[in-house]
């Protein structure tokens, strides 16, 4: 008879697998953070972020690589996602300045002024006169209530940048908690011959103004330039970014409580009411 073993089959064929290259495949993720990075100075972050997550995939222990992305994470405001990453490119690079002021930028934003200041400090014991870095410095000062450490920081900067409006803004800041609103008024004033088109320092001057003219009395608003002035600025500012309007947002902006209370009493006048019934 016929003999039962079943007939052979044909051994499958094995699949040839090609190895990896990974010199290239590092060199085409410094590529794409290049490409990144380029995209990120034109404002086009949301490209930018896309390009560096490949990059960081294709180049894992590339501190440079890891930096930007985690900076792109911050400028989206996902710090949750920034520090693992931005923590892994300090210990790869554990002295590049532009590291450590991201992270101390992280931190301000987890509301850690002290871990803040801490890396904002080691950043600029290499890299001294970074104006963004004194800028930040300076913010975490002032949320620790260490107003003349806040004042010097932003003086720096300044001092390294000139035309840095957002640190003369903030000294003004400072001056008001301080109780000294009419230096600080000066600062504000300054703040808008570098950049007039700002809501901020107009919103500020507005609020002071009214303060100091006790504007908060009909009489006194109707007949005195300087109220009129204070709601003139105030509308301006207003109705050019309504953000201003959030008392919250204000506070965000490091506005204290001084001057929110300021700020409070203002919104309560007629005509800002309305205006901001309308926003």
């Amino acid at each position: 008879m016929l003999s039962t073993a079943l007939p052979v089959r044909a051994q499958a064929l094995t699949p040839y697998v090609l190895p990896l290259d990974y010199d290239l495949m590092i060199e085409q993720g410094l590529f794409l953070a290049n490409e990144a990075q380029q995209l990120a100075e034109f404002q086009q972050y949301g490209r930018a972020l896309a390009l560096a997550q490949l990059a960081a995939q294709l180049a894992p222990n590339d501190g440079q690589v890891l930096a930007l992305l985690g900076g792109l994470y911050l400028q989206n405001n996902e710090v949750d996602k920034a520090l693992p990453l931005l923590d892994r490119a300090q210990s790869l690079l554990p002295e590049n300045p532009r590291v450590l002021f991201a992270l101390g930028s992280a931190y301000l934003q987890q509301e850690d002024p002290q871990r803040a200041a801490s890396y904002l400090e080691q950043g600029l014991a290499i890299e001294p006169e970074n104006p963004s870095a004194l800028f930040d410095l300076g913010n975490a000062y002032f949320k620790l209530d260490q107003y003349p450490q806040a004042i010097a920081s932003f003086e720096r900067s300044v001092a390294a940048e000139p035309e840095f409006w957002p640190s003369v803004n903030n000294i003004g800041l400072v001056l008001y908690e301080q109780g000294d609103a009419q230096k600080a008024v000066e600062y504000w004033q300054s703040s808008l011959d570098l950049a007039a088109n700002e809501p901020e320092p107009k919103l500020a001057i507005a609020v002071a103004l009214h303060a100091q003219e006790n504007c908060g009395v009909p009489v006194v608003r109707a007949t005195n330039a300087a109220c009129q002035e204070a709601v003139r600025l105030g509308t301006e500012a207003l109705e050019q970014d309504s953000r201003y309007a959030d008392l919250e947002f204000l506070r965000t902006n490091l506005w204290g409580d001084k001057l929110i209370d300021s700020t409070t009493a203002f919104f309560a006048l007629p005509d800002i009411k309305t205006l901001l019934s309308e926003l």
